[in-house]
């Protein structure tokens, strides 16, 4: 018996090591990052600097925040994170209603037809046709039309809806509710723990989209904050940037820049999990676990 539970203790001990060891991996470059950004950027290119900053400086952030263009970019990965989340997660609820009726006509083409678009798809070439002739391109809504509706997201959606009593669309009927009031009103309350579940899915994917901005827009003004990025590390290796998007003091490199503006562009998202993340472990086990 205390053999036994001495080889237990001894895993225990083993597990809380390895996983101190991924998180430590995990973290340690995001740490990195965030303390070479706190660091003066002349004094950052000697490297050395593991743990704390060596000249601790806020030149870099300053450099920033006093850029156009980073908080022009910053506004449209704002409004096209709310707006695209908003439109989606309400699109892409109210087709997984739909589909989760039984009495629908056609339910199962449906569903065979969608489950195909989850594996194969046209290609970039067509899309960029396709959205040239809707007129999409260099426009805000391309970011957020192309992105109304996913199917993976639908079948979550439609897992959750049918763990709901038929009780409450029975009484919401008698009482007179078409199918929309029913939806509105009684559905999406209900279903909240999924709601949060896909809103942080798809608000995450607009958030750290850069490959729309690239590929679909041309105008300045229309590119988010991860695009920016982009550029700012396409450039990172000349000391264009310096000039181009910062136009600064010595004290602030290329590299320096990369840095802080990386910092500035996760950490909104990153403070905004915790408030949905124990939604986001229950609504996300419902609607994928149970049948």
């Amino acid at each position: 018996m205390q053999t036994r539970l001495r080889s237990e203790k001894l895993f225990d001990w083993f597990n809380m090591l390895v996983m101190l060891l991924i998180c430590f991996a995990t973290l340690y470059p995001v740490w990195y990052v965030l303390i070479n950004s706190l660091n003066e950027g002349t004094d950052a290119m000697r490297g050395g600097i593991y743990w704390f900053p060596r000249a601790f400086s806020l030149e870099n952030y300053t450099t920033v925040f006093k850029n156009d263009g980073l908080m022009t970019a910053f506004s449209v990965t704002v409004a096209k994170t709310v707006v695209g989340t908003l439109i989606h997660v309400f699109f892409t609820a109210m087709v997984a209603y739909a589909i989760s009726q039984k009495e629908l006509v056609g339910r199962k083409l449906y569903l065979i037809v969608g489950t195909i678009t989850m594996f194969f798809s046209g290609g970039l070439i067509p899309q960029y046709l396709l959205f040239r002739d809707l007129q999409l391109l260099d426009t805000f809504w391309v970011y957020i039309l192309p992105a109304m509706f996913s199917f993976f997201d639908l079948i979550i959606f439609m897992t959750f809806f049918r763990e709901i009593p038929y009780g409450l669309e029975e009484a919401a009927k008698i009482d007179g509710a078409n199918d929309f009031s029913i939806f509105v009103r009684v559905i999406i309350p209900v279903s909240m723990p999924v709601v949060a579940t896909i809103s942080l899915f798809h608000g995450v994917y607009q958030w750290n989209d850069y490959f729309a901005g690239v590929i679909y827009v041309n105008n300045p003004d229309l590119q988010p904050i991860q695009t920016f990025l982009y550029r700012i590390v396409a450039l990172s290796g000349s000391n264009q940037i310096v000039s181009t998007v910062t136009g600064v003091t010595k004290t602030v490199t290329s590299q320096s820049v990369k840095l802080a503006t990386m910092v500035v562009a996760t950490l909104p998202i990153v403070f905004v999990y915790p408030f949905l993340q124990k939604y986001f472990v229950k609504g996300f086990m419902i609607g994928s676990m149970k049948e």
